[in-house]
C-alpha cells in the first residue's frame, strides 16, 4: 500500500499534536514535515513535495490561503486540504477558488480527517455538507468590495462613521453610502447586524 506524505501547517501546537496523532495511527500515512506559518509551509512543501498538505487558514506572515495559492501556482498538483475553524462560506469559497481540493472545520477532524486525506490524495475534493450548503445559498449573491470590508471591520471595532472616514481619508457621506450597499448586500437591519452576519460568512475577523 502506498504511503501518503503530509505536511501539516497549524501555528498551533496542539492542534499539529492531534493531527500528527490520527496520521501516525494509519497504516497507510505518514506526516512529511510541519509548518508554523504560511511562508514555512511555502519553503517546506519545495523541500519535502507531499502528497498531501493540510493548511490552516490563520498563520503569521503570510496567512493560509496566500500560501495555498503560492504553492498551486508553482506545484499545479498539488493537493490541499484547508482546516478551518470558520463556517462561513466566504473564506471556503476564497480558498476553493485558490485551489484546495478539500476544506474542513477543525470541529470536523476527530471523524473527517482520514476520509478527506484519502479522498483528496486519490484525486478527489471533500467539502462538509453544511459548508456547501452555505456556499449553494450564497454563491450567486453579491459579494462585498475591499472598501466595504475595510469599513465594516472599522465599524466591527466601534467606530462610528465619522472615525471610519477619517481613518480611511474619505468624507463621511462616502462612508454612509458604502454602509447603505453593505446593508443592502448583506440582507442587514443595521450595523450590527451587519457586523454580525459578515463575521458568521467570514467577510471579517475579530
Amino acid at each position: 500500500m502506498p504511503t501518503i506524505r503530509i505536511l501539516a501547517a497549524d501555528d498551533h501546537p496542539l492542534l499539529r499534536e492531534g493531527v500528527a496523532a490520527v496520521i501516525e495511527a494509519q497504516p497507510d500515512m505518514m506526516l512529511a514535515a510541519e509548518a508554523t506559518s504560511g511562508l514555512e509551509a511555502v519553503r517546506l512543501y519545495r523541500e519535502h513535495r507531499p502528497d498531501v498538505v493540510l493548511m490552516d487558514v490563520r498563520m503569521p506572515d503570510m496567512d493560509g490561503i496566500a500560501a495555498l495559492a503560492e504553492i498551486r501556482a508553482e506545484f499545479p498538483d498539488a493537493r490541499i486540504i484547508v482546516l478551518t475553524t470558520y463556517h462561513g462560506d466566504v473564506q471556503a469559497l476564497r480558498a476553493i477558488k485558490a485551489g484546495a481540493m478539500g476544506y474542513l472545520l477543525k470541529e470536523m477532524l476527530r471523524l473527517e480527517l482520514v476520509v478527506a486525506i484519502r479522498t483528496v490524495a486519490a484525486g478527489g475534493r471533500r467539502i462538509p455538507g453544511e459548508v456547501a450548503a452555505s456556499l449553494a445559498e450564497y454563491i450567486s449573491g453579491e459579494t462585498l468590495t475591499n472598501r466595504e470590508v475595510d469599513v465594516l471591520r472599522l465599524v466591527a471595532s466601534g467606530h462610528s462613521n465619522k472615525r471610519v472616514s477619517a481613518e480611511l481619508k474619505v468624507s463621511e457621506e462616502t462612508i454612509k453610502a458604502h454602509m447603505r450597499s453593505i446593508l443592502s448586500k448583506l440582507s442587514a437591519n443595521d450595523r450590527t447586524h451587519a457586523v454580525t452576519i459578515a463575521l458568521k460568512r467570514g467577510f471579517i475577523d475579530l
